[in-house]
């Protein structure tokens, strides 16, 4: 099936009045509703309410960073939502950023590509309620089980990645991989690293949609978001191992100078068209079959802006 996801909370809406959002997303034909876990509201919370509202969506959380729970508290995270919507959840993990992890949580940000490995194969032996004693490289862990392992098959695990390395592991320990500020021509720069880990692998992304004809405004709107993003190291070795090192250089220079200002003005049209999706609704629609042509199993909008919320929900839902 086609799948098509949307990002919950929605922006604005108290989680006490979703309920009647949700119940219309799944009306439109919205398949997947997926949290997310920054600075806002946490990653598990919603879909817990979401899992009694809509008991035929699949729910999914991209992502829960790999060091903001200690490793038995992140498995009964996983486990009680996957008793609460056996056969719907999907996990989401991945390493978050220097931002959010240290500067946010005061947890060093220390050795990520381990701490996403060793956090995988605890879930997978966690999961399965086995006994667990074990030295990671990343943290230790002993004498711990898992009371109430999930009661169904273990809900999938894929692993939040950006460059080789991690899009690898996605591929060889998780059960596919989530993508993120990346174009559609990108994904067929990245998915083949996922799919070298064996076949059956799901490619989400998260797609930042603003859905208006007004160009100016768009770009204008989409450009503080690339500049949010694409400032954190994490990503902006991402973008430079994708060939854009030389197009994003103002971003980078004017940011470190302190001039937001003039580091927003330099972020090139065709950066911001390629990675956030604006125009009419038609348009973005078009604009996210891209994506799914290119290798995105799961495609996850995540509306930036619009005047309308609950219309543009409307407008881009699937047909």
């Amino acid at each position: 099936m086609n799948r098509m996801g949307m990002t919950i909370p929605m922006a604005g809406v108290p989680l006490s009045e979703h309920r009647d959002w949700i119940r219309e997303m799944v009306d439109l034909g919205y398949t997947d509703m997926w949290s997310s876990e920054a600075g806002g509201q946490d990653g598990f919370t919603p879909l817990a309410l979401v899992s009694a509202w809509a008991p035929e969506v699949r729910l999914g959380v991209a992502i829960i960073p790999a060091y903001t729970r200690g490793p038995a508290l992140m498995a009964m995270s996983v486990a009680s939502l996957a008793e609460a919507a056996p056969g719907r959840f999907v996990m989401g993990i991945g390493t978050s950023s220097d931002v959010i992890v240290e500067r946010w949580n005061g947890i060093p940000f220390e050795k990520p590509y381990a701490r996403v490995r060793d956090t995988v194969n605890f879930l997978r032996k966690a999961l399965a309620g086995e006994k667990i004693d074990e030295e990671y490289e990343s943290f230790t862990v002993k004498g711990y089980r898992l009371q109430m392992p999930p009661l169904e098959k273990q809900p999938p695990i894929l692993v939040a990645a950006l460059r080789q390395g991690m899009l690898k592991l996605a591929g060889r320990i998780g059960d596919g991989a989530i993508l993120n500020w990346l174009s559609a021509e990108d994904v067929k720069t990245v998915t083949p690293f996922v799919h070298a880990g064996g076949e059956g692998k799901e490619i989400v992304a998260r797609l930042f949609v603003i859905p208006t004809a007004d160009v100016t405004a768009a770009r204008a709107i989409a450009r503080r978001a690339i500049a949010a993003y694409l400032t954190v190291p994490v990503y902006a070795a991402f973008h430079e191992w994708l060939g854009r090192s030389e197009q994003l250089e103002g971003l980078w220079s004017h940011w470190k100078a302190g001039d937001r200002k003039a580091a927003l003005a330099a972020i090139p049209d065709e950066v911001v068209d390629d990675l956030v999706i604006h125009g009419s609704p038609e348009a973005c629609r078009e604009h996210i079959e891209r994506y799914r042509e290119a290798g995105i199993h799961t495609p996850v909008l995540a509306i930036l802006h619009t005047d309308d919320l609950k219309q543009s929900v409307r407008d881009l839902a699937p047909r």
